[in-house]
């Protein structure tokens, strides 16, 4: 657990994003633009909200002392982040510090976030799709082979070679491959995300299950436990602490093999809206993409988390997360 501040000095910490969020504001009005012809409205009106939000923030954590502890914690981050998008602002819409158009300000991206809102979200339902589908596929393969690696000897002397092989090459390399293999677009991307989770969450399935102490299937067996309850019943859930690994190892993989499979074949998602910008010299659109892809990520990953705390309940006493 942070260290937490003293008693006299938690009000000064969960003003922090009200100060930040005001000076913002006050910076952001008191520099001109770089460029005169650019109207800034987006970013203005979205430090406002945030003022607005931070000063809410602010009062639930004085009156509320349940939710004190949480807010102490967290105004920092929010803090953090006001002051870098501030500084983003600063050195690109007002001094232009950076390159242009390839370092757009956050008035841009907002711009582009607003303009392309329905292609933008259309695009990441298409690439929820193909990633779901995808991902899903190489969980299965990856947890079914593992599983048959860690618990038979002989599968693991044929698969673990083939994984040791095949494994470590990227999934993009097999783009060409998929291609011919697939006539459908969706399908290729799908087998490229597959294939690039079914490694990770393999290896590390097999792993677990191989390295389950002996002295719980000895407790098992002594309770008359058949073949079908070691496995499923003592040698899985001993497991998935490596499992889990394996699908957080899976995730990242599949989502960087998302990206290269909407550029190289599918006609749609966040991926293929992201080259399509770029090749315009759209890079305020460019950044939006990326910020969508960023908060798309960030809800797997914390849905994963989610599981992972459920499934693993019991090892909060024991390990620290």
């Amino acid at each position: 657990m942070p260290a937490r501040p003293p008693r006299d000095f938690r009000g000064v910490v969960v003003a922090l994003p009200t100060v930040a969020a005001a000076a913002s504001y006050g910076l952001h009005a008191l520099v001109p633009n770089n460029d005169p012809g650019l109207q800034s409205n987006f970013y203005p009106e979205l430090i406002l909200l945030v003022l607005a939000a931070a000063v809410v923030f602010a009062a639930w954590a004085r009156l509320l002392p349940r939710f004190r502890p949480s807010g102490v914690y967290a105004a920092p981050l929010f803090t953090a982040a006001i002051i870098t998008v501030a500084i983003w602002d600063l050195v690109t819409t007002k001094l232009a510090l950076l390159p242009m158009p390839y370092f757009p300000g956050p008035e841009l991206v907002l711009q582009g976030l607003v303009d392309d809102r329905w292609v933008l979200l259309e695009s990441t339902f298409y690439s929820f799709r193909l990633l779901f589908c995808g991902y899903a596929l190489g969980v299965l393969a990856g947890l079914t082979s593992g599983v048959l690696m860690g618990w038979f000897r002989q599968v693991r002397y044929w698969g673990m070679p083939i994984m040791k092989l095949i494994g470590p090459i990227p999934a993009t390399a097999f783009v060409p491959l998929v291609m011919v293999m697939f006539d459908e677009p969706f399908f290729s991307g799908a087998a490229l995300i597959a294939l690039a989770t079914w490694f990770p969450v393999a290896m590390l399935t097999s792993s677990g299950v191989a390295n389950v102490p002996a002295s719980y299937f000895d407790v098992a067996k002594t309770l008359g436990a058949g073949r079908h309850f070691l496995v499923f019943r003592v040698a899985i859930p001993a497991a998935m602490p490596n499992v889990f690994i394996g699908l957080f190892m899976g995730m990242g993989a599949a989502f960087l093999t998302l990206i290269v499979a909407e550029t190289v074949g599918v006609r749609a998602g966040l991926g293929f809206y992201f080259k399509m910008q770029k090749d315009y010299f759209e890079f305020g659109k460019v950044y939006a993409s990326l910020l969508i892809m960023a908060l798309f990520f960030s809800g797997f990953m914390t849905l994963l988390f989610k599981i992972r705390d459920r499934v693993l309940g019991w090892q909060k006493g024991v390990i620290r997360w």
